[in-house]
């Protein structure tokens, strides 16, 4: 049974983690305004001076090659748009997970303590009974360490699939500007 000094302490220990879950939540949130404000501001100076170079176009051609050369740039910045962002929030979520995983690893702790304890104080006769409750506390932690692994799995492939997929997007746009610019 837990005693008030027990209780208290595990109350504080989770303010203390909700309260650093939502400083590292603004944390992701500052660095999401700051990545949109960087960028419309970059945005802002292009267009401004891409409609001074489209002011200036004397011919189709010369319109025809523009932008061509302005199409390649856009791609490879939309794709480092996207890996900033996927980054910010990798970076977030893994926070998070790393919280909860510490969260679950103590809690694992403190209930494998009372197991232990409850075991101890067992009466006579019920060592098969404690046994076979150890064993299913265990079978769920190998369970749970294994639903974790999975969860990584996938967001290692998932960011395998992003860096592909961005790869190839650029790699597109940069033979499409190539055969455009050969056309024009």
């Amino acid at each position: 049974m837990l005693t008030a000094d027990q209780l208290l302490a595990a109350q504080k220990a989770n303010v203390e983690t909700l309260f650093g879950l939502t400083t590292k939540a603004f944390e992701g949130v500052e660095k999401l305004v700051e990545l949109n404000v960087t960028a419309s501001k970059a945005a802002l100076e292009e267009a401004a001076g891409t409609a001074q170079t489209f002011l200036n176009v004397k011919d189709a051609q010369e319109l025809l090659a523009l932008q061509a050369a302005l199409f390649q740039p856009l791609a490879e910045k939309t794709a480092a748009y996207s890996r900033h962002l996927y980054d910010i929030t990798a970076a977030t979520g893994a926070d998070f997970g790393k919280t909860f995983e510490g969260q679950v690893a103590d809690a694992q702790k403190k209930f494998l303590a009372v197991v232990d304890n409850a075991a101890k104080n067992a009466p006579a006769g019920s060592e098969t009974a404690v046994a076979v409750f150890k064993s299913a506390v265990a079978a769920g932690n190998n369970a749970l360490e294994s639903v974790q692994k999975a969860v990584k799995q996938a967001a290692d492939v998932a960011e395998a699939n992003f860096n592909a997929v961005a790869s190839q997007a650029v790699n597109a746009t940069k033979a499409t500007t190539v055969k455009a610019k050969r056309a024009a």
